[in-house]
């Protein structure tokens, strides 16, 4: 067997990139401000690698073989090189209530750091590291006190989120059936603080509660798909996965302090009360999807995805008032000639729609999800096979029914190197 000097060259590269932008990553394990990441166990970021965003998401039943499908387990067996791939998430967001004020947001994060290969004909392995969830708001209430001329002042944050290391497994069981499984240790913790203090001037004293919640345990994911050949080079793809429902173990610990008007604490921290050897439920989660394709060339298809999030329990067994949500997407990629000398006709190029209805109940009314998506992926140099760059804009919420409303503008950047890594080599 024999390893490209080039693809150690690669790796060194993107490694080097990564530390460069360590910095920028370890800032904030969120996209910026986002109120909605108070409820459960924060904002979900999904599955969806950045080709994947310039569909729609798009992904469960559709694999393009020269870039890593992380959405469908099954499908891990359509890449036949070794791959390793690297992606950023970027977003600016404004927020916008019903009362007209008006905030405008950025944040930026790791998105994934993956690894495959093919260890046999009719099996692909791989190991990847991306975030899970994030935790990152903050919001500030006044209120008069009844019977007083005076108000007390409300602040609301939180800081945090979850990870997962991932062990991914895809096996061909025919030419055109695939089943696939990961494996996927979740960890990380969250910190939510309410501060409240009487406005009466000079000497005004807050009192901060602090709830610090830390989690670990094992997920799976289970996928398959079915590509069946219509005729020439057009084919039919079919793929589903499955989440089953998962009890994430988790600690918290709930303290308070006093803190006087210059910031000194008063007090040392109390404790409350603390919680161990509990656990979170998770709920189930579907997806499908059906794709037509022609080979290396046009891809288009639908997609829908289910999760109850009513099932869902935090340490204290409350649903935190979360409700069933779903999605319906639909994506196209097209290339127009992959043996062509002409630069423009090898970028394969991708249009997305998304709309989701999620999880959180506002005002008794659950905020939808609404975005359209752009992406290409431009080959280059011997470092790094492709690039690819993925644009979403849409917006969730609205002003009215105590919701507020998010307009926002993402960018994914995926670093992608896909080599013939660990083949013998044959002589003629």
């Amino acid at each position: 067997m024999s390893t490209s000097r080039n693809g150690w060259y690669s790796v060194l590269f993107t490694g080097l990139f990564l530390f460069g932008t360590a910095q920028l990553t370890a800032q904030a394990q969120g996209l910026g401000n986002s109120p909605y990441s108070s409820l459960g166990i924060g904002e979900i970021y999904g599955n969806s690698n950045v080709t994947n965003l310039g569909m729609g998401g798009m992904g469960t039943a559709y694999a393009n073989s020269f870039f890593l499908n992380s959405v469908n387990p099954a499908l891990l067996v359509r890449n036949r090189y070794t791959l390793f791939e690297v992606g950023l998430l970027g977003q600016s967001k404004g927020l916008t209530d019903g009362r007209g004020q008006k905030q405008q947001d950025f944040g930026a994060n790791l998105s994934y750091l993956t690894f495959t290969f093919p260890v046999t004909r009719y099996w692909s392995t791989g190991i990847g590291l991306r975030p899970y969830s994030y935790v990152d708001y903050q919001t500030t209430q006044y209120q008069k006190v009844p019977g007083t001329i005076y108000e007390s002042e409300y602040i609301y944050r939180g800081r945090g989120g979850l990870n997962k290391a991932t062990f991914t497994n895809g096996f061909s069981l025919t030419k055109s059936l695939f089943f696939g499984f990961e494996a996927a240790f979740l960890f990380g913790n969250t910190t939510k603080d309410s501060d409240s203090r009487l406005l009466i001037g000079g000497d005004d004293i807050t009192v901060k509660r602090s709830t610090q919640t830390s989690y670990s345990d094992v997920v799976w994911r289970f996928g398959a798909a079915w590509r069946p050949k219509l005729k020439n080079d057009w084919f039919l793809n079919i793929g589903a996965t499955i989440d089953p429902m998962t009890k994430l173990g988790g600690n918290s610990i709930d303290t308070y302090q006093q803190i006087d008007a210059s910031g000194t604490q008063i007090s040392n921290p109390d404790t409350v009360s603390t919680r161990s050897g509990g656990s979170v439920t998770l709920p189930t989660q579907f997806r499908g999807g059906i794709v037509l394709e022609k080979s290396q060339k046009l891809a288009v298809g639908v997609e829908f995805g289910y999760q109850p999030w009513s099932k869902f329990s935090d340490l204290e067994g409350n649903s935190g008032s979360l409700q069933d949500s779903y999605s319906i997407g639909a994506g196209l990629e097209y290339t127009p000639k992959t043996r062509s000398t002409r630069y423009l006709d090898l970028i394969p190029y991708r249009l997305g729609f998304n709309y989701s209805k999620l999880p959180y109940s506002v005002g008794g009314k659950q905020p939808n999800d609404v975005n359209v998506s752009l992406g290409v992926s431009l080959p280059v140099g011997q470092y790094v096979n492709s690039v690819s760059i993925s644009l979403i804009g849409g917006q969730r919420g609205t002003v009215t029914n105590g919701q507020i409303q998010e307009r926002y503008f993402k960018i994914g950047l995926g670093l992608s190197l896909n080599q013939p890594w660990f083949q013998r080599q044959k002589i003629d």
